[in-house]
């Protein structure tokens, strides 16, 4: 099985004139890079690495913007036999104090050998360092030392195997970035070998992506598979499609892209952002798989984003699911492709007091869950009880899997290892059931609110407050409050909502209560309405809860 390196310089040498990838930025012409140039730039860093003294081997934790530079950085590691890992930039998003934090914790556990960064970012590198770091070398981006000549052969990265650790994805978690999962070449590539089976991929696909490549779907769908199996990639800046979600449409509508993948936010986003004016002459028909992954998927959510959309060219056919984990490269599952994504509306009150997903009868409350698909060819899923025992169909339970493109370990931690990790088995802790071989996700099991023995699932509350005129999409969040007095879990949730007139505000609260208890098993008292950019989000984009819930825990404490 050929490693990184290997299927790099063998695209360089079979095809060194093919544009691997197109860089758009805003204010400069798209940017076509083809083989020849990404080896010759990434060449740029390896030799970089091999002068200040990196080893094959050694982690190398990049903190660079969106860009050719963080490409060939990139690049430069796998091609020195480096372990390359991303971790965002400090952005406007990013509260800083949590963000040098997260930095700080990173180095701890993952006890990286460089850090690479820019210039005037270094101080702030430098400041989040632990005492005692590990961190040998600092490489700023003005640093590069030209190599005298391009020896293709001589790069140590071909000596790597493939059971050899080749990157670290590390999660975009609430307590800092501490568990790094490190992934083998073989692993890999046994992922991105299925997956573009279940994918169907042929010469005419076109990924164009937007995400962060610090995210796992990002970094192995919208790039790495794509420069790997040769198939031409679009990529834009994450910054940039949050000001201008457009900036998509006319991405895929000029390159005739044909497979995209979005958390299920982008939906609702997109559809509420892009502007009339920025679609005239767009032509979405050439898309022909957008895949929901990364965070609970909504029926909804497609049927806006479909409806904004269609009298552009885009088909139902196109939407498609994806399950997917940093712990199995990526992909889990595809829905999709072969076929409609299945719908399954399901008793409420059975899903919250017996755990099972019965079908809804007519009259009964009912929730839409959507299929997340079928596992693809090298996985294995099955739903198990608190004994790890499987459960029959339509029984909740945790998802475990089972495949050829699992993590080697949580780096430098193997206590999480072992925790997550039993009898060839990862355990996702994620709640779910299967229906055949279709899987449906409901959430996560440490998210999970318990009131009266009830089991309610965060996200269906934030989706009932969101219907709320006034309450921002996307930015609510709903946990439980252990209440000492009722023996049992109180639920809060926190939305964002324009206005400071306590009147409208009052009224939009006492809407939420109504939509929510009406909509839900929860009777909701307990409702905290905030400003813009109050809430917490993960580097990823999701609701970070835990942190949420500590703010909110602050700040009622003290009034």
């Amino acid at each position: 099985m050929a490693t990184f390196s290997e299927l790099l310089l063998a695209s360089y040498c079979d095809c060194p004139d093919k544009v691997s990838l197109t860089v758009l930025l805003a204010g400069r012409e798209d940017q076509p890079v083809t083989y020849r140039q990404l080896v010759e730039g990434a060449a740029v860093w390896a030799n970089t690495y091999e002068q200040q003294g990196v080893q094959p081997g050694e982690v190398v934790i990049l903190i660079l913007q969106h860009g050719l530079e963080l490409i060939f950085a990139y690049w430069g590691a796998i091609l020195h036999g480096a372990i390359p890992s991303i971790m965002p930039f400090l952005t406007e998003k990013l509260q800083p104090d949590r963000y040098r934090a997260d930095l700080s914790a990173l180095v701890g556990i993952t006890r990286p050998e460089c850090i690479v960064t820019y210039r005037e970012f270094e101080v702030e590198v430098r400041a989040a360092l632990p005492e005692n770091s590990s961190v040998r070398r600092l490489i700023v981006s003005d640093e590069l030392v030209q190599p005298a000549s391009l020896e293709v052969r001589s790069f140590k990265g071909l000596q790597r195997a493939e059971s050899d650790i080749v990157l670290l994805q590390h999660s975009s978690g609430t307590t800092g970035l501490q568990k790094g999962v490190a992934l083998a070449h073989g692993a890999v590539m046994n992922q991105l070998e299925s997956y573009s089976q279940a994918l169907h991929i042929n010469e005419e696909d076109v990924i164009v992506s937007w995400l962060p490549l610090y995210h796992d779907m990002g970094l192995i769908a919208g790039f790495l598979m794509p420069i790997l199996r040769r198939i031409p990639l679009v990529l834009l800046s994450p910054f940039e499609w949050v000001r201008s979600p457009a900036k998509l449409m006319q991405a895929v509508s000029k390159y005739r892209g044909t497979l995209s993948w979005l958390p299920n936010f982008a939906y609702n986003f997109c559809a509420l952002k892009t502007r009339d004016r920025d679609l005239e002459g767009i032509d979405l028909s050439s898309w022909r798989a957008i895949s929901n992954c990364s965070e609970p998927m909504r029926y909804e959510s497609h049927r806006v984003f479909l409806e904004r959309f269609k009298p552009y060219g885009l088909r139902e056919t196109a939407l498609c699911t994806c399950y997917a984990m940093a712990e199995n490269v990526f992909a889990v599952t595809q829905g999709g492709i072969d076929g409609e994504v299945l719908i399954d509306e399901i008793d409420r009150d059975a899903m919250q007091s017996r755990k099972l997903a019965e079908p809804a009868s007519v009259d009964a409350p009912s929730i839409k869950m959507v299929s997340a698909g079928k596992p693809i060819r090298n996985v294995n899923v099955k739903v198990v009880d608190d004994h790890s025992r499987e459960l029959p169909d339509r029984h909740i339970g945790e998802v475990i899997l089972q495949s050829d493109s699992m993590l080697t370990e949580y780096y430098h931690r193997q206590d999480a290892t072992e925790k997550a990790l039993k009898n060839g088995w990862y355990f996702t802790g994620d709640y779910g059931y299967k229906v055949g071989e279709e899987v449906f996700v409901a959430g996560r099991k440490k998210e999970m609110i318990i009131v009266g023995g009830k089991n309610v699932y965060p996200m269906d509350l934030e989706e009932l407050a969101m219907e709320v005129p006034g309450v921002h999409a996307g930015r609510v969040v709903a946990f439980g409050v252990f209440n000492e007095t009722a023996g049992t879990e109180d639920v809060v949730l926190v939305a964002e909502v324009d206005t400071e007139d306590q009147d409208e505000r009052d009224a939009i609260g006492d809407t939420i209560r109504q939509t929510v208890t009406r909509g839900s098993a929860v009777a909701l008292r307990h409702v905290y309405l905030v400003g813009a950019k109050w809430l917490i989000k993960t580097s990823s984009g999701k609701n970070a809860r835990t942190a949420n819930k500590e703010k909110y825990l602050k700040e009622t404490s003290n009034t």
